[in-house]
C-alpha cells in the first residue's frame, strides 16, 4: 500500500501521488497533527513538487490534512468524537452498497469477492503483526464499493471508511481481537457472491455496528 516507485496505473502521477499518500494518512504512518513534507514525498516517490500539491489538494477534501498559509500542511487530528458521526452515515450506506452489490456486481469482480472470502477464510491465529488484517479490511471495503456500481455511493463510502480506519489504527493495541472483526467479512462478501441482496445488507450492518462497539470498548 506505500509503494514508492511512480506508476501510472492510476491514471496520472497526481493521482498515483494522492492513492500512496492516502494510504499512508489513513493508516496513520504520518502522524496525525504531523507536517507533511512535500520535498521528501516527492523523493520518496520519485516524482515532480507539482503532482504531490495537487494530490494534497484532493486529500484536503477528504479531511485527512489541512493546509494553513505560510504554514504548510499537516495530517488532520483524528478526533474521537468523530465516530457517531461517521458510524450514522456508514449504517445507512454500507448496507445499501453491499444490497447494490448483491444485485449489480458484474461476473468478474464477483469472483474477486469470492477469492477475497476464501482468503480471509484461510487465515490463521491473531497474528502479532495487525498491520496486514487492516489492509484486508480496506482492501475488502473498496472492493465492495466497487461492485455496487455507483461511483457516487463509492466515493462517499471511500471517503467515510478512510475516516473510519485512522479511528481504528489510534486503538489498534487496545483492540482484543482485529481478526475476529475481520473474518466478518466472510459471510458478508459470500452473501454477496450468492446475490443475497437481504442479508448481504444485514451483515453489512451489523459489521458497522460491531466496529462501533469495539472501538467505544477500546476507548
Amino acid at each position: 500500500m506505500t509503494a514508492t516507485a511512480p506508476a501510472l496505473a492510476y491514471g496520472s502521477l497526481a493521482e498515483h501521488a494522492y492513492h500512496v499518500l492516502r494510504d499512508r494518512l489513513i493508516m496513520l504512518d504520518i502522524a496525525p497533527g504531523a507536517p507533511v513534507n512535500e520535498a521528501q514525498l516527492a523523493a520518496d516517490l520519485g516524482i515532480g513538487r507539482t503532482p504531490i500539491r495537487e494530490s494534497l489538494k484532493k486529500l484536503e477534501l477528504d479531511h485527512l490534512v489541512v493546509s494553513y498559509p505560510r504554514r504548510g500542511t499537516f495530517a488532520t487530528q483524528v478526533d474521537i468524537k468523530d465516530l457517531a458521526a461517521i458510524s450514522e452515515m456508514r449504517h445507512v450506506l454500507e448496507p445499501l452498497a453491499a444490497r447494490r452489490a448483491a444485485l449489480v456486481a458484474r461476473a468478474d469482480v464477483r469472483a474477486e469477492l469470492a477469492d477475497k472470502a476464501r482468503q480471509i477464510g484461510s487465515m490463521g491465529d491473531e497474528p502479532d503483526d495487525k498491520r496486514p488484517l487492516m489492509e484486508y479490511d480496506i482492501d475488502v471495503h473498496r472492493l465492495i464499493y466497487r461492485a455496487a456500481e455507483n461511483p457516487h455511493l463509492e466515493e462517499t463510502l471511500v471517503r467515510l471508511d478512510n475516516l473510519a480506519t485512522r479511528i481504528w489504527c489510534l486503538v489498534l493495541d487496545r483492540l482484543p481481537s482485529v481478526s475476529e472483526h475481520i473474518k466478518e467479512h466472510v459471510a458478508l462478501l459470500e452473501a454477496i457472491v450468492a446475490k443475497d441482496a437481504d442479508g448481504a445488507a444485514a451483515l453489512a450492518a451489523s459489521h458497522v455496528e460491531h466496529f462501533e462497539q469495539a472501538v467505544r470498548a477500546a476507548l
